[in-house]
């Protein structure tokens, strides 16, 4: 029997900030205000020419680099995203060229805030079933692009940033333990991007209206969220034989520090619990959790061992939770050089293009 493990971790975050005070100069709020109802003291911002697939591949080497795995071994990329470069090709497609990985499948995963959770548990149940052994699982965003920097309600909330598990198989018990997964789509109009989907093409209209920016009903996607946080680690902790009081750390979505403190309060647990980085980073969606995985590792809050239950919630609507036990990288006989792979993955880009263009001309003449 395989058991799913989290052997590697990355993040990544651009290097521009956005803080309160600059968001004064920008639409009528203040720094007293946006703490008071979220807990958010910046955000980060990605520059002109940086992308998710930028930032999502800085994240993956990292975690390549934690679990000593070559690009080469990775046999399945998962793309969770909220905001990717297109509608088609895959932002995990993109990944997958950048960073070497020649044997993998790859494909984006769409669940909103909650798509992390989705992809960790699709890609551990693809290892549990023997169906491959090794997978990368990325949370990455843009949000900033999707944002009306006019609308003081949305524009407090969202910044940018990236996140990457390293998920391998092992006959050593431990890993991932249990997930739940729910929806309800009848709150689909609650927390949406209209436009730009085949319903509502991009046209003058939908510009000029603003369809194409993040709407959001905050009052209701309050009063869900805090009802489904507590529930689904309750779930998740049953799911996989655990108490309340088993759990070492809750790793929840950054998205309102006030919406963390509800699910302390209604899981009867100290807020000290949980990890809490939303002041630092707004909301990154798909990004948030394993941003706040990393930085719980950096600060030594995760040991081999401790039981762990990551949980968020989205659009669409979508929440879910998961349970893990931490383990770390798996032994290795050598160093794999993670980044010599990424100039042999460049080199490989190029040939393959060549080809293609070369076999372009080829048929092109025989057409004629």
């Amino acid at each position: 029997m395989f058991y799913a493990h989290i052997t590697g971790w990355g993040m990544a975050v651009p290097a521009t900030t956005l803080t309160n005070a600059d968001l004064e100069k920008m639409v009528e709020t203040s720094d007293e205000w946006i703490r008071e109802r979220t807990g958010i003291l910046e955000r980060r911002i990605a520059r002109e020419g940086e992308y998710p697939a930028d930032l999502a591949t800085r994240a993956a080497l990292q975690a390549l680099q934690v679990a000593n795995l070559s690009p080469a071994d990775l046999e399945l990329v998962i793309c969770a995203t909220s905001s990717p470069e297109h509608l088609f090709p895959a932002t995990a497609c993109l990944v997958q060229d950048r960073i070497g990985a020649n044997k993998a499948g790859a494909f984006d995963l769409s669940a909103a805030c909650s798509g992390f959770i989705y992809a960790v548990q699709m890609a551990a149940q693809s290892i549990r079933s023997g169906a491959l052994r090794n997978a990368l699982v990325i949370g990455t965003e843009n949000l900033s692009r999707f944002v009306d920097w006019n609308d003081r309600n949305t524009c407090i909330l969202f910044g940018d940033g990236a996140g990457a598990f390293v998920l391998q198989a092992s006959e050593r018990p431990g890993g991932v333990l249990s997930a739940v997964l729910r929806s309800d789509g009848s709150g689909a109009d609650l927390l949406s991007v209209p436009a730009g989907g085949s319903r509502f093409p991009a046209s003058a209209e939908s510009v000029r209206s603003g369809q194409h920016f993040i709407h959001m009903d905050g009052r209701e996607v309050f009063r869900f969220a805090t009802r489904v946080m507590a529930q689904s680690t309750r779930e998740a902790l049953q799911a996989a034989g655990l108490r309340v009081e088993d759990v070492h750390l809750i790793i929840p979505h950054q998205a309102n520090y006030r919406i963390i403190e509800a699910a302390a309060r209604g899981l009867k647990l100290p807020i000290e619990k949980f990890v809490v980085n939303v002041q630092r980073y707004g909301n990154t969606s798909t990004a948030s959790i394993p941003i706040a995985v990393c930085e719980a590792v950096q600060q030594g809050q995760l040991q081999a061992g401790d039981k762990i239950v990551l949980v968020g919630f989205g659009a669409g609507l979508t929440w879910g939770a998961l349970t893990a036990e931490w383990t770390g990288p798996l032994p290795a006989e050598r160093r794999v050089n993670v980044r010599g792979f990424v100039w042999l993955a460049r080199l490989r880009s190029l040939y393959r293009r060549l080809v293609r263009f070369i076999e372009g001309i080829l048929w092109g003449r025989r057409e004629v």
